[in-house]
């Protein structure tokens, strides 16, 4: 948002060029005022250029757009990991729906129910319109809400990145008048503000927390299946096979988003083939006539004549989409057309001839029982055994688009600092945004075992399942509805025709799964909700720990100064004494930003020293997964003298935390040195250099204090709340106070750090919030 403009890099320049010195107030005449001043203009270019490469880096788009072979392949990744769940779902929803044999006219208008929300939900709203309201390449809710928060001011930034965070705001006069008086009305209200994030992280909550019943319902519906040629078979026998299945399921995951999807497509795409052969063996076998159900006059038909139980029994139909949000979670590892192309091409006319082929068998059957197994019940004679390996082998699969959505989301929400660094592992060197969270992993595990333990059958998961799936649609319709206003510029009157339509369908289906809660459902709603305090707890957390912070942010004028004999010495502000010399290099761990680090400057009140050589070091990962050599390291110098600012630009398969470090930082910032000042030998040979004595004697510094130590200093930050004696004061301190536990317990960004703890120092100082 905050950018310096050609006015202050000019005025910066003529206070050089006029030698008015940054000390606080040091005139040229004082020897250490004169060896600051002698930095050239090239010093304040270098500094120039590092802003704009930390502008590039920290708005580069991380958006991949794929061809050719790439998005074929692409596309074919996507069918293993994204349609395992609603590609699954022919296993269930016949079984979830009825309770008795339906007659014709009910299941033809159950099946014009599924294929018509197939049609209007997953293919129309999601597919043509969701999928192209991503965040820089990345899907979800919680995205939807990040992209708002860059076209309008409606949430807090960390004060370390946001004078080089650009905020895209269109002008006021290229927006609709309902656009601006909508961001008008969103940017001014603090309640307002605080629903979108709440909305945003409350669909997230309940995506991760269907990511737990997923699996369980998946799978259990595959092996219940054995029951139809081993009726014996017992419930803690089918219980004990599917916690194994989903136990060497999750341990797989470590092998990454695209080992896996490749490994699992061809089996989610002979799935969906077999379903589709086995769709059209029925229609043409039994009763081709429930094609008619293709006319949506036989949906709307079926909820007239049923009134109250036909409008309850669309909590069972909706079971034939759970899994479209994934469309969207997954989009940031996959890409919109890989997406579209995978489901218009593939996943979509195989799954609604697999639902017109059962409900012809089910028509047609006396027994009155095929709707109680739809798929195993209705394969081709023969075929049976062949059909019970690929369910389940499908129903494995199907539970991965959730696990790999739950990473993608918490990427994100990670990202924008709502909930604790955990570690986060980049599977693909060719897909940036393939990731693995071994912690998230094993906790979902957890949770899926416990829950196909406690609910032990499908019906049981049914009532669970699904209610956080068609929430999330609602909220999806609502939010990118408020995207197409301020972003895409729609005008009111076509958004909120289309708000309704989509809007009325959500909250139809909303309703009936709403029944479900007292049977179970109540399960993921509560999930869903821990997860939000907890995503709304840290950041709240975090803004409040951003405002502390901000104390201790200023220029090195305000902490340091020269006195009348040449030597450092702190401000008047911080006690006046004078700042003495310890031999050797000292690197101090820093936060992006261009003012003095925390941890430096406890380090110097404490001491009321400083090391020879000073250099504060950001390390700053970028989206893609190596930065070349000769474009790692950004090196300013900073108006303290022998002291540098040097950032490190890595990839995520860039190993840069080696017990070398040292050295290497030592040996950049001697290439940064000899190659701005040094100039060729009178004779012209390249291999012979020869430095000015100035130059030279800041590599001999450079290089004692090398020799001397190297210490790495790091700041140990301790929160402590300030107790207010109200009740909101109370509350305050107890949000926070948990905040703090997590903090202390959680994993930080600089775990992998790998130096030497001999050569460690940490700064220990209490701030209070």
């Amino acid at each position: 948002m905050a950018e310096r403009n050609d006015d202050e890099i000019t005025s910066a320049r003529i206070q050089f060029a006029d030698g008015i010195s940054p000390w606080a107030g040091e005139k040229k005449s004082s020897p250490v005022a004169s060896a600051f001043l002698e930095r050239s203009l090239d010093d304040i270019d270098q500094e120039e250029k590092a802003r704009r490469i930390a502008e590039t880096d920290l708005n580069q788009k991380k958006k991949q757009t794929y061809g050719g072979f790439m998005l074929a392949w692409l596309s074919f990744q996507s069918i293993g990991t994204i349609y395992g769940d609603i590609g699954t779902s022919p296993l269930y929803v016949y079984s979830s729906t009825f309770t008795s044999q339906p007659n014709w006219d009910d299941l033809v208008g159950a099946l014009s129910i599924i294929i018509w929300s197939l049609t209007l939900i997953v293919t129309i709203k999601y597919c043509f319109v969701v999928l192209r309201a991503d965040d820089d390449g990345q899907g979800g809710t919680f995205a939807l809400y990040s992209l708002l928060a860059r076209f309008a001011n409606i949430t807090r930034r960390d004060p370390n990145i946001s004078t080089t965070i650009k905020l895209e705001r269109h002008n006021t006069g290229e927006m609709k008048t309902g656009g601006r008086r909508l961001r008008q009305f969103i940017e001014n209200s603090g309640t307002a503000k605080f629903l979108l994030k709440f909305i945003g992280v409350i669909g997230v909550s309940m995506v991760m927390a269907d990511g737990v019943l997923t699996p369980a319902q998946s799978v259990l519906g595959a092996i219940q299946g054995i029951t139809v040629a081993n009726p014996d078979l017992t419930r803690s026998a089918i219980v004990g096979i599917s916690c194994a299945i989903l136990v060497l399921l999750f341990s797989i995951q470590p092998f990454g988003t695209t080992k896996l999807g490749t490994t699992f497509a061809p089996i989610v795409v002979v799935w969906l083939l077999f379903n589709m052969c086995t769709g059209i063996y029925n229609l043409v076998r039994y009763d081709h006539s429930v094609l008619k159900a293709f006319s949506p006059y036989f949906a709307g038909a079926y909820l007239v004549r049923n009134g109250h139980d036909g409008w309850k029994s669309l909590g069972g139909l909706l079971l034939a989409f759970t899994g479209v949000e994934a469309l969207f979670a997954d989009l940031g590892a996959f890409s919109r057309r890989a997406i579209q192309i995978s489901w218009l091409c593939l996943a979509y006319p195989c799954l609604v001839l697999a639902y017109a082929g059962q409900a012809a068998f089910i028509s047609a059957d006396a027994t009155g029982t095929a709707f109680t197994n739809p798929f195993f019940y209705t394969v081709p004679p023969g075929t049976f055994y062949f059909s019970m390996v690929i369910a389940v082998l499908a129903a494995i699969v199907a539970s991965q688009a959730m696990i790999t959505s739950s990473f993608q989301l918490l990427t994100q929400v990670m990202r924008l600092s709502y909930f604790p660094h955990i570690k986060t592992v980049h599977t693909s060197d060719k897909f940036h945004e393939q990731v693995y969270m071994p912690l998230a992993n094993w906790l979902l595990m957890i949770g899926t075992v416990v829950v196909t333990a406690v609910y032990n059958n499908t019906t049981s998961l049914g009532n669970a399942y699904g209610v956080c799936v068609i929430i999330v649609t609602f909220i999806t319709t609502c939010m990118v509805s408020i995207v197409a206003v301020l972003i895409w510029r729609i005008p009111s009157y076509i958004v909120i025709f289309l708000f309704l339509v989509f809007g009325a369908l959500d909250g139809v289906y909303i309703t009936s799964s709403l029944t479900k809660v007292p049977d179970g459902a109540w399960f993921t709603i509560l999930l869903s909700l821990i997860l939000s305090i907890i995503f709304i707890l840290w950041r709240f957390g975090k803004e409040q720990q951003w405002g502390a912070e901000s104390e201790d942010r200023f220029q090195p004028s305000h902490l340091l100064a020269t006195d009348s004999l040449g030597n450092l010495v702190l401000t008047p502000a911080f006690g006046g004494q004078k700042i003495s010399d310890a031999s050797g290099l000292g690197i101090f761990f820093d936060k992006v930003g261009e003012n003095v680090p925390i941890v430096f400057t406890q380090f110097v009140r404490k001491f009321k020293a400083r090391p020879t050589i000073i250099l504060f070091f950001h390390m700053r990962p970028l989206s893609q997964p190596t930065v070349a050599h000769e474009e790692r390291y950004v090196i300013t110098r900073t108006s303290i003298p022998s002291c540098y600012r040097l950032t490190l630009r890595h990839g995520y398969m860039d190993d840069v935390l080696t017990p070398d470090l040292g050295r290497v930082l030592v040996e950049q910032l001697i290439l940064h040195i000899t190659r701005d000042y040094s100039t060729p030998s009178s004779d012209g040979s390249a291999k012979s250099v020869h430095h000015s004595p100035e130059i030279q004697a800041e590599l001999d510094a450079l290089n004692k204090a090398y020799e001397d130590q190297t210490v790495y200093i790091m700041g140990k930050e301790v929160m402590k709340v300030t107790r207010q004696k109200t009740v909101k004061g109370f509350f305050r301190w107890l949000v926070l106070e948990v905040f703090l536990w997590i903090r202390e317990n959680s994993r930080t960004k600089l775990a992998d750090l790998n130096i030497d703890a001999d050569n460690l120092v940490e700064v220990g100082f209490v701030k209070q919030i």
